[in-house]
């Protein structure tokens, strides 16, 4: 089984054990997932007055993904400019409902939270290929942005395990094993609700460290119309973080 993990590049022993915290094939921080799953081919469908169809959120250099969990809703910005295939990685899986009914698996209150790979019995889910790693975007692994675990000595394989950093990991943005971990995005609006996670109560669950010991779950996962992010005020949250 493959747990990604982050790998920690600050306080060596602790960073690089992190890093590879998950087992021989398990995405985390620094470890990674299996595979890449291709992108689904949907259906175009009409929009609504005020909505632009799926195909044209999917231009934008922003796409927003509304992330529902046990805990509460998460709302994601993924910056399709800068991190291109990462965003079509993100995507992609969400398009085939990989994320629905997944879990956070591996919380660390003064690190990051990571999920998008194993369900509530901690049964990893099957993936396509590692994807291109887009570590030297210019993004930072700042508290509040979404990056991609992967598997540790292996920067191009990550898919779809993510993490969001719950504080400042600027030592990740640099390489210790040929490459950093690319941050594609950020929390756009919900950030109570990622403290609320990185606060739970967490322990081993077989080789697994740092699990929640009641499961956070990722509910649902979906990309938002145009009149779904003015619902949700989510311009208005960008603006206002200047």
């Amino acid at each position: 089984m493959k747990i990604a993990l982050i790998g920690l590049v600050a306080v060596a022993a602790v960073v690089v054990a992190a890093v590879a915290m998950q087992p021989a094939k398990t995405d985390s921080v620094t470890a990674g997932e299996s595979a890449l799953i291709q992108p689904v081919v949907e259906p175009a469908q009409p929009a609504d007055a005020g909505e632009k169809t799926a195909d044209a959120a999917e231009e934008e250099r922003y796409m927003y993904f509304e992330m529902k969990t046990s805990k509460g809703t998460i709302y994601l910005e993924l910056d399709n400019e800068k991190a291109p295939i990462t965003t079509e990685n993100f995507l992609s899986y969400t398009k085939e409902g990989h994320y629905d009914g997944t879990i956070f698996h591996r919380v660390m209150s003064n690190f990051m939270i990571q999920g998008g790979g194993f369900d509530k019995d901690m049964n990893q889910k099957k993936v396509g290929k590692g994807i291109k790693n887009e570590w030297k975007n210019g993004l930072s692994n700042m508290r509040g942005t979404i990056a991609m675990a992967r598997l540790g000595n292996q920067p191009d394989s990550g898919t779809a395990q993510f993490f969001i950093n719950v504080v400042d990991n600027k030592m990740l943005d640099t390489p210790r094993d040929g490459a950093g971990y690319a941050v594609f995005g950020r929390v756009a609006k919900g950030m109570d609700v990622v403290d609320a996670i990185k606060s739970v109560a967490v322990g081993n669950n077989g080789m697994h460290q740092n699990v929640p010991i009641e499961p956070v779950v990722i509910e649902s996962v979906k990309l938002m119309t145009d009149a779904q992010i003015e619902e949700a005020k989510l311009l208005e949250e960008a603006n206002s973080d200047g």
